[in-house]
């Protein structure tokens, strides 16, 4: 019961050495210290599970002395049996989240069978041990990358994903983002991603390794009880978000795949993660990351630097004072990468001078924002070829809307650089379709 009071929401030290002297019925010299210590032990943190809380008072040593001093005397003479509710923290209270306050208010508002909720959130033992497809809330798709890597796509089956849009769009969306990041925020975009590093001197980029699965259940289910949601809530939200693949997929594998790298991505999304190809997954990775975020925001400051991310992709800039420390400074970024969880993937590291091509996401950053070249120009002469052979001629993959597939690739210019885009669109209307 003491762990219940001790609990109960953000308090300061005489509120919960008040709701445990109701408990106890007397007012305790050894209380109030105790009340102190649990302040100190959570107050920075995150609200602390129930057996976090338990583990804490188990491994106390006043109060352990305390115990063993008056345990003829220490008897609860009333108990708390207060519902469960939300519990946000102070930021969380302005974000207008939905009150879901027990498992029953969550099912309904996912419009769905209690027995069903249980299902798709994995809890309770009941996903399946055995690798029949049939019974996965995921489709799997294995890819090889470059250098023996892999990359596995993991998307929702119809129901699962159609509860994971209202988590997004009802309490995700309604989380503000670190100011920093720019991939999956609405109004931002690879444009205002890159954008602040334009004209630079010197330009760092950095790529996460396994941005998706590095984030396991645990973390996710932490963001949920941030937002104020009670444990029981927040671990149905975190299974709905998160997935462990079964052992038996990789069975599937490709030869082109290393032995070595294999076993390591095995053991990887053995654990509960987020799924690359859920659309709660981008979200919850920008929340998890915020801290990260906050962190290299202010060594960039340091350094006389400016931060942006973009998913996985993390970009520095600056003028002569971030060019002189930069050699110090990569080593710190990647020591706060590693301590928030995450892997800088030292193979995509790059330090881009004004000399060279500025590449951020796949724009030019040098003197002003730009696609590059060559894609233009091969965009163009496509363009062109379909103006004087008819589009047919060109669409040599195949798709299905081949129109649409060009006039999207000519806006996407268009919003980068709407010179260029006026250009490829005069182009684009004399096409005969």
């Amino acid at each position: 019961m003491l762990s219940r009071a001790l609990l109960a929401g953000e308090q300061t030290p005489e509120q919960a050495a008040a709701r445990c002297e109701r408990i106890l019925a007397r007012r305790w010299r050894w209380l109030r210290p105790l009340a102190v210590r649990y302040i100190a032990a959570f107050a920075a943190k995150t609200r602390p599970r129930l057996r976090d809380v338990i583990a804490f008072l188990h491994n106390d040593e006043g109060l352990q002395r305390a115990w063993a001093k008056h345990r003829q005397d220490l008897h609860i003479q009333q108990w708390l049996t207060e519902p469960q509710r939300m519990q946000p923290v102070a930021a969380a209270a302005q974000w207008n989240l939905p009150s879901l306050a027990s498992e029953r208010a969550l099912s309904d508002w996912l419009h769905l069978d209690w027995e069903e909720l249980i299902w798709l959130a994995g809890v309770r033992r009941t996903r399946p041990r055995n690798d029949d497809p049939r019974l996965r809330h995921y489709h799997y798709r294995v890819l090889a990358k470059p250098f023996g890597a892999v990359r596995l796509i993991e998307s929702p089956k119809q129901r699962l994903k159609e509860a994971q849009r209202l988590i997004l769009t009802g309490i995700l969306n309604r989380i503000p983002a670190h100011d920093a990041v720019h991939g999956f925020v609405r109004g931002r975009s690879i444009k205002s991603f890159a954008a602040p590093h334009v004209g630079q001197q010197l330009v760092l980029r950095l790529d996460l390794k396994e941005f998706f699965p590095s984030v396991p259940a645990a973390r996710v289910q932490a963001i949920f009880r941030t937002a104020g949601y009670p444990d029981s809530v927040a671990g149905l939200l975190a299974g709905l978000s998160t997935n462990a693949v079964p052992r038996g997929l990789w069975s599937q594998a490709g030869a082109e795949i290393a032995k070595d790298m294999l076993a390591e991505v095995r053991a990887l999304y053995a654990r509960s993660h987020l799924p690359q190809g859920a659309p709660t997954s981008p979200a919850i990775a920008n929340l998890c990351a915020y801290r990260m975020d906050c962190r290299l925001s202010g060594l960039a400051a340091s350094a006389g630097a400016r931060y942006t991310r973009y998913a996985d992709d993390l970009a520095f800039s600056g003028v002569e004072a971030f060019s002189e420390c930069v050699e110090r400074f990569l080593p710190r970024a990647a020591a706060i990468v590693l301590e928030e969880g995450f892997t800088v993937n030292y193979r995509k590291t790059r330090l881009m001078r004004q000399s060279q091509r500025q590449v951020l996401a796949g724009l030019m950053a040098n003197a002003t924002l730009n696609i590059p070249r060559d894609e233009f120009d091969q965009l163009k002469a496509i363009l062109t070829n379909c103006v004087r052979h008819g589009p047919s001629s060109q669409n040599r993959t195949g798709h299905p809307s081949f129109r649409a597939h060009l006039q999207g690739q000519v806006a996407f210019v268009a919003m980068i650089n709407a010179g260029k885009g006026e250009r490829l669109r005069q182009i684009f209307d004399r096409i005969a379709w």
